[in-house]
């Protein structure tokens, strides 16, 4: 009876519980007072229940407890209150019994406070006030200085308490000079980095000052104000010293964060500079790759009705923005017909870029054609556009558009529909304004009923038919041509004064020309740099009629062939086998079997006249 009643006047909140039957078997008054209940309420409520708000941590403690025999919680939420928990297991007879105690973490906090307050009292108290009066005087000698400062500027002792704080600092961090005053400044406005996370006090710089008494400048880290946002500072530490020891430093800071974001702009628009320099270095390229090919010249000539029909195609069709396909033999001059509509177009201002899909390999095609982001494959050291990017707002020229593997052709299709894409490696989807004028030495219809070719691509790119004229079909254009041609060549040989007589030019206007103008050019400028005299001379040209060449699906015709024409029949034979073995070269039913020769002489003829395996296959 004597142990109860000094157990309900303890002056500490504590209380007896059997942690089996979840009971209460003892409690202090200061515990029911924490509590808000009488002892019998005590008494009948479960532990647990008095535990409720924290039953997770009041359990985990426990364990602790009676595994440890004590046990000790800096912070647990008690009844709305924040308290600190200690605890010991108690025998009686065959169980264990916990002994807890608790108390207001608040007012221990004030004990602790008190406690140091007097400790300092004794030890340090003229310590103290001296240091304390060095800030102030500090203070008061730069009393104007400190107001008319633009910079932020507050003063800390050894322990991190603020001493004085001036106009700027208030205004900058929304804190009055009284409320931060004697109070730890880092807790309050330097308490996390930019991501949030939490910014310990051992590695302030502001901190490291007062241990090896060096100046620390700092131009990239923030402040907290007290609407709790962050602002971007550059600021600098300085130790004030009192007898050779530090006893707190002098922190001038200035909000940067406009000044961060000026640089930010400044770098993103020296990022767009870059862009733009790379895609003009790659047009550049693009264009000279023009220049340098071998019709330079964006002069169609010739008065033939066959080219006159043409240019009045060119004309009607040049100022909208209509697909346009231009079908014809290699070396008509197709090219010429697509700059010939752009010059004429509303577009005639920006680039004509021209991609000769036949020397694109399949791997490479969408980078090519879309363009890569920086690290999206290995090579891939920096962004690079494509060229549907670099023709934005002008035109783009696909050369034989006919060799685009098929499983390709879908992703050109999706652009040309959707006039939009995303480079290779990024996210962003780019839109564009880009005119199409196609070009292609195959029968694309053919080749849509054979099914390497896909019928809807067809159909989008067929929209406005040119037909590029065979040289045969149109001998009255020759005299002009190679009158053209010879100025062109004898230039560039540094020969003046040639001529071509009118026999000769009637042997070249009897000629069939297979190879086209580029085979017309080739052959003058052959004789120019052959030429000995003042006049050219073609009498070693094979002369043919103008129906004399074989088309590449024709098997042939009787009697005596040309060199020129049993090429031609050896390329027939190779293209039929691999149609027949669906592109297959050795093995059983490869085209090698089929013609009976060795694949590794049917791999060398197709090397050898440049014909695609891949075409073929299904």
């Amino acid at each position: 009876m004597h142990a109860d009643i000094g157990y309900l006047s303890s002056p500490f909140a504590q209380c007896l519980i059997d942690p089996e039957q979840d009971k209460v078997l003892l409690a202090s008054l200061e515990a029911c007072r924490f509590f808000a209940l009488d002892i019998p309420e005590v008494m009948q409520t479960r532990a647990s229940h008095l535990f409720k708000g924290e039953l997770a941590e009041f359990i985990v403690f426990t364990e602790e407890t009676l595994e440890k025999g004590k046990a000790w919680a800096p912070n647990m939420m008690l009844n709305g209150v924040d308290v600190e928990i200690s605890s010991k297991s108690v025998i009686q007879g065959d169980k264990k019994l916990l002994q807890i105690c608790f108390q207001n973490s608040d007012e221990i906090a004030i004990r602790r406070d008190r406690a140091e307050a007097q400790y300092h009292y004794r030890s340090g108290l003229g310590q103290w006030r001296r240091i304390n009066r060095i800030f102030q005087e500090f203070e008061r000698h730069n009393h104007l200085l400190l107001d008319a400062a633009g910079e932020g500027i507050y003063g800390v002792d050894s322990e991190g308490r603020t001493t004085f704080v001036n106009a700027a600092a208030e205004k900058l961090l929304g804190w009055k000079a009284a409320q931060l005053s004697g109070k730890n400044i880092h807790r309050i406005i330097h308490h996390s980095h930019t991501d949030g996370s939490e910014y310990h006090v051992v590695e302030c710089p502001i901190y490291q000052a007062f241990r090896d008494g060096i100046v620390r400048s700092v131009d990239d880290e923030v402040f907290w104000t007290r609407d709790g946002n962050p602002i971007n500072v550059e600021y600098t530490s300085t130790p004030i010293k009192d007898c050779g020891h530090v006893i707190g430093a002098v922190v001038i800071f200035r909000d940067v964060t406009e000044k961060k974001r000026d640089h930010q702009r400044l770098l993103d628009a020296l990022d767009e500079v870059e862009k733009l320099k790379q895609s003009l270095e790659m047009e550049n390229a693009y264009l000279q790759e023009e220049l340098d090919s071998e019709f330079n010249h964006h002069q169609i000539i010739g008065h033939s009705t066959a080219i006159q029909h043409v240019l009045e195609r060119i004309e009607l069709v040049a100022p909208s923005d209509v697909t346009v396909l231009i079908s014809g033999e290699s070396g008509t001059g197709k090219e010429l017909i697509a700059r010939a509509i752009h010059d004429a177009s509303a577009r005639s201002q920006r680039s004509l870029i021209r991609v000769n899909c036949a020397a694109v390999p399949a791997e490479l095609f969408e980078s090519e054609f879309f363009g890569h982001a920086k690290g999206a494959f290995t090579g891939a050291t920096s962004d690079r556009p494509g060229r549907f990017e670099l023709a934005n707002e002008g035109t783009l020229f696909l050369d034989e558009v006919g060799e685009i593997p098929l499983q390709l052709q879908s992703k050109l299709l999706r652009v040309l529909q959707e006039q939009q894409f995303e480079r290779i490696g990024e996210s962003q989807t780019r839109h564009i304004d880009v005119r199409i004028i196609a070009a292609t030495n195959r029968d694309l219809k053919k080749q849509v009923a054979e099914g390497l070719f896909r019928e809807d691509l067809y159909y989008r790119l067929n929209v406005f038919p040119i037909e590029s004229i065979p040289l045969r079909l149109r001998q009255e254009d020759i005299p002009m041509l190679a009158q053209h041609f010879l100025l062109k060549a004898a230039k560039k040989a540094n020969k003046s004064g040639l001529k071509i007589t009118s026999p000769q030019l009637d042997k070249l206007q009897a000629y069939a020309w297979p190879g086209n103008i580029r085979e017309l050019e080739n052959v003058i400028e052959r004789q120019v740099i052959l030429a000995r005299g003042s006049y050219l001379n073609f009498d070693d040209l094979i002369v043919h009629s103008s129906n004399a060449s074989l088309p590449l699906d024709e098997p042939g015709r009787p009697g005596l062939l040309t060199e020129q024409e049993i090429k031609k029949k050896e390329v027939f034979n190779l293209v039929t086998a691999l149609k027949q073995s669906q592109g297959k070269v050795s093995g059983k039913g490869g085209a090698a079997d089929i013609l009976g020769i060795k694949s590794t002489t049917l791999e060398s003829r197709i090397k050898k006249y440049g014909i695609d395996k891949r075409r073929f296959k299904i």
